[in-house]
């Protein structure tokens, strides 16, 4: 694990103006009414990366090194995929959940967060995996402020999501975030002996995180496809994202990319 950059107040302060344009990014969609069956993920990321341009920001997901380096603003991912789906000519359809992630850089720091919305009408099944892995989230925030170290988090969000019967995707996880999207440490939504041991880190003033659960229906086993980008569960089953940018204050945990009035998923 590389070296853990705490923040200053104003440094926080400056995020945060990075944080609120992702989540105004995010509104677009719903204001534009745009989350409905027949609408294209192209267009969901045409009306995502608009908004950046016209309030000036870097979209930050838009050329991010591979071996194809990443074609678009925004990640789009439905159903069984789970993270990092490439815009397209796909249509929506009634009952699908749609991920979408998003990121921008404004006076050289970073915001980035996620959501999974359903199109219409939704399954029970998929309905209760949106509102435990938006849970999770909202418990990893809350202990934040309660807990010492991230692996005290991280256990209590992996039991949680276990009680309700789903898995925590272990192949992907969190980051540090700052004047880069991704710095360290790394976040994970579960513990194991080697983070531990090794890449725990402690909870203290400063600390600027983009927690991401992942939650999958059947088996927490993910692969990629040829794409080179688009990661699904191995068995097919849906999944579902949520994210936010999260500082530790001196007055508690705060998502960076909440609303005007601090409103999260």
């Amino acid at each position: 694990m590389g070296v853990v950059i705490l923040r200053s107040n104003r440094e926080i302060e400056q995020m945060r103006k990075a944080g609120l344009l992702v989540w105004q990014a995010h509104q677009q969609l719903i204001e534009q009414d745009l989350l409905r069956p027949g609408v294209t993920t192209a267009e969901l990321d045409a009306a995502i990366e608009a908004f950046f341009v016209a309030n000036r920001a870097i979209p930050l997901f838009k050329g991010v090194p591979g071996v194809v380096p990443y074609p678009a603003t925004t990640c789009i991912s439905i159903n069984e995929e789970v993270v990092h789906g490439i815009p397209g000519e796909r249509k929506l359809k009634e009952g699908d959940i749609v991920s979408i992630d998003t990121g921008c850089k404004i006076g050289g720091w970073c915001g980035d967060a996620a959501v999974t919305r359903p199109v219409g009408k939704i399954s029970k099944r998929d309905r209760q995996l949106l509102d435990v892995t938006r849970d999770v989230l909202h418990l990893a925030i809350e202990l934040l402020g309660e807990c010492d170290r991230w692996s005290q988090v991280a256990e209590q969000m992996e039991r949680f999501v276990k009680k309700h019967r789903f898995a925590v995707v272990e192949d992907l996880v969190g980051h540090g975030i700052g004047r880069t999207m991704h710095e360290s440490p790394q976040v994970p939504n579960y513990v194991d002996r080697e983070f531990k041991r090794h890449h725990d880190f402690e909870l203290k003033p400063g600390l600027v995180i983009a927690i991401e659960p992942m939650v999958n229906v059947g088996t927490k086993g993910v692969k990629c496809l040829d794409d080179h980008w688009t990661i699904v569960t191995k068995d097919g089953l849906p999944s579902a994202h949520f994210e936010h940018t999260v500082a530790i204050t001196t007055e508690g945990p705060v998502a960076l990319t909440s609303g005007p009035n601090g409103e999260t998923w």
